[in-house]
């Protein structure tokens, strides 16, 4: 049998074909063509674009908060100290929502949790940073229920797309789709201080976000999802050993991240143009974006979890060469190629966390990654500035470096933990299984995880 801390191949007889991982036989696209057959399927493009919608305010959050406290005579310090509150609050509140969520459903949980976060910056915009205690508390609200929507959608795409490749391809789209949106959401947040006020944008941007998360959980999926029945656990997912050794990596590819954000500044002074620091992160998520959609685009044999050592593999190698610092132009092309493998290296996660997290509580695991990834990145702004200080911008952007190494270290450590039963993707409830499906025909269709062109033999 599977194990319990890896699940029992919950409801994956809604899944079509999940013993090879292929395309089914019924049509679904490969290349561009495949992203396509994605968002025409029922709900899709809907649950897409609202998730992103609704997550917005997250997106912008920081930056928000940066301005709104700046355009309220505060110091760069106070305005780090509200952006550190509302992160750490997100970091804590998403596993918790997303357990929430797997217990109560969708609606009755990302609704109250978008409305109670907008009304903490609502609390905000309107009162100022007059009262120290009362701002900090509206971030600390604010970042708590930010609703998980994230894990949410990824818990969706199996009751959705059906076919296991239509949901490890969905992945991929949506670790592009965040590159988009984590690009866009700040020069969202800026139009908005340009056109109106700071404080009209902090409004905004979370009464947008409030819209965003309406339209995902009045959808007949959300409103239809019920996780699969868990067995209680105070760990709830994290008993999963495989799921450890995942966010364990991660950590490091967020604390690389974070430390380029900080290099990136400094090697914008060090040629005397802010502008450079804007070339850098483009060049990043462009990459991000180019690698994204390829690896997506096809599809892949074998287990995520090897495959995702050797993406891990090659992320690490391109953060390497940013210490070496050279002129803007071969800077910003070592930043596209530093950036190439991270939404792949994201997508194939996805995966891998959909197979390790124990039944009933995909949600719970997805929003540890989110959660692990944001507290990595702020460890890598935290270690960046030291190094800049102390050293050089090389240095900077060597402890991106090395979070790409530890990050693979952690990878090739656990491998044997990863290599476990997982399971297959974690469908709805609310699907019925096919009459012909047995427990066996379970165990063995939990076997292939990855993307093949057929059957395995």
């Amino acid at each position: 049998m599977v194990s319990e801390a890896t699940g029992t191949g919950e409801a994956t007889g809604a899944v079509g074909n999940t013993g090879d991982g292929g395309d089914g036989g019924d049509g679904g696209g490969t290349g561009i063509g495949g992203y396509a057959d994605i968002l025409r399927a029922p709900h899709a493009a809907r649950l897409l674009a609202g998730t992103l919608v609704g997550r917005l305010p997250h997106a912008t959050g920081p930056i928000a908060i940066v301005l709104f406290t700046r355009a309220e005579g505060g110091g760069y310090t106070l305005a780090g100290a509200l952006a550190a509150v509302y992160g750490t609050a997100t970091a804590i509140g998403q596993p918790l929502l997303g357990r929430a969520v797997d217990l109560r459903g969708q609606l009755r949980v990302q609704l109250p949790a978008a409305v109670v976060s907008a009304l903490g910056m609502v609390v905000l915009a309107v009162a100022g940073i007059g009262s120290l205690p009362l701002a900090y508390a509206a971030v600390f609200v604010a970042g708590l229920f930010t609703p998980p929507l994230e894990g949410g959608l990824r818990a969706l795409w199996p009751s959705v797309l059906g076919r296991t490749d239509r949901v490890h391809r969905a992945y991929a789209l949506d670790a592009v789709a965040q590159e988009i949106m984590f690009t866009a959401g700040p020069l969202l947040i800026t139009l908005f201080v340009s056109l109106w006020s700071a404080g009209a944008a902090l409004l905004a941007i979370n009464a947008i976000g409030v819209l965003g998360a309406l339209v995902v959980v009045l959808s007949e999926p959300s409103r239809a999802w019920r996780s699969a029945p868990r067995e209680a656990h105070w760990l709830g997912a994290l008993r999963s050993g495989g799921l450890l050794a995942l966010l364990g990596s991660f950590f490091f590819v967020g604390l690389a991240l974070g430390s380029i954000t900080v290099a990136g500044v400094a090697y914008a002074d060090d040629h005397g143009r802010d502008a450079i620091y804007g070339w850098l992160l483009a060049a990043l998520s462009l990459g991000a974006l180019i690698g994204g959609v390829f690896y997506g685009a096809r599809r892949w044999a074998g287990p995520p979890e090897r495959r995702l050592l050797v993406i891990v593999a090659l992320l690490a190698v391109g953060y390497l060469p940013l210490a070496l610092t050279p002129g803007v132009v071969a800077m910003t092309a070592l930043a596209a190629l530093a950036g190439l493998f991270l939404a792949p290296a994201i997508a194939c996660a996805f995966v891998v966390v959909d197979r390790h997290a124990p039944r009933g509580t995909v949600t719970e695991a997805f929003s540890w990654l989110v959660t692990t990834f944001g507290v990595g990145a702020a460890a890598g702004t935290a270690a960046a500035g030291p190094a800049v200080e102390l050293g050089s911008t090389s240095w900077g952007f060597a402890v991106a470096g090395a979070g790409g190494i530890l990050a693979l270290l952690v990878l090739t450590a656990t491998q044997k933990t990863l290599a476990g039963p997982g399971r297959a993707v974690d469908v709805a409830r609310s699907i019925p299984d096919p009459p012909a499906r047995s427990a066996e025909n379970d165990r063995n269709g939990a076997a292939e995880p990855g993307f093949s062109s057929g059957p395995e033999a």
